[in-house]
């Protein structure tokens, strides 16, 4: 039977297709790895999924960003801002990676999971209204 670590709930999302896109691309990033952790092959799998995590994570924030600033998000700099402390744990994760330092994959599924529930249900839910109104506007 097989048992997925961190599904996707309807109410992870935030009304933006592209965005929510994202955000299940990385929750399948995290079963992922998780699901290797479970069958003993994340010692070969956690390398790719680190760099797959950190490019991804760039080009999401990217995309979050361009639609704060099409749609003059307010609260946009202290949301970037954690974009920046999400980069900074992910490149402390390669590094540790390249160091070959050990529990990296209980670090990175615990991190990755409780990043994804608090940033999507308490940070990326502020910016929702903002973006619902004035997609309704133009």
């Amino acid at each position: 039977m097989s048992h997925t670590f961190f599904p996707w709930k309807d109410e992870y999302s935030v009304s933006i297709p592209e965005i929510d896109e994202h955000h299940k691309a990385i929750t399948h990033m995290l079963n992922t790895l998780y699901e290797a952790f479970l069958k003993n092959d994340h010692d070969s799998r956690i390398g790719g999924i680190v760099e797959g995590l950190t490019s991804y994570a760039r080009y999401h924030f990217a995309t979050e960003e361009r639609y704060f600033m099409m749609h003059r998000y307010a609260d946009r700099f202290a949301h970037m801002a954690e974009h920046a402390k999400f980069i900074n744990q992910v490149e402390e994760f390669r590094n540790d990676y390249a160091a070959r330092k050990t529990a990296l994959t209980y670090k990175v599924i615990n991190f990755l999971r409780d990043w994804l529930i608090h940033h999507i249900l308490e940070e990326d839910k502020k910016y929702v209204p903002c973006l619902s109104e004035r997609r309704t506007l133009v």
